[in-house]
């Protein structure tokens, strides 16, 4: 299961949402959809956006760890 840090990194770099989605230039609701753990699948040039503008690696904010059956 992939678990997205966004908010951790967020909180980093004491960035809001809304100054993250005007940088990086997608919507609130997707950012929003992103930090809450309901996207599906991410784009690499938005996660290469998000990376340039919090100044971190894709692992910072991507996690993979294993279910509990």
């Amino acid at each position: 299961m992939i678990i997205v840090n966004l908010d951790v990194m967020l909180a980093k770099r004491k960035m809001s949402v809304t100054e993250l989605s005007e940088k990086v230039g997608i919507t609130m609701a997707n950012i929003s959809i992103l930090k809450n753990g309901k996207a599906k699948a991410i784009r690499f040039s938005t996660l290469d956006a998000i990376c340039k503008t919090l100044n971190c690696q894709p692992g910072d904010i991507l996690e993979c760890v294993e279910e509990d059956d």
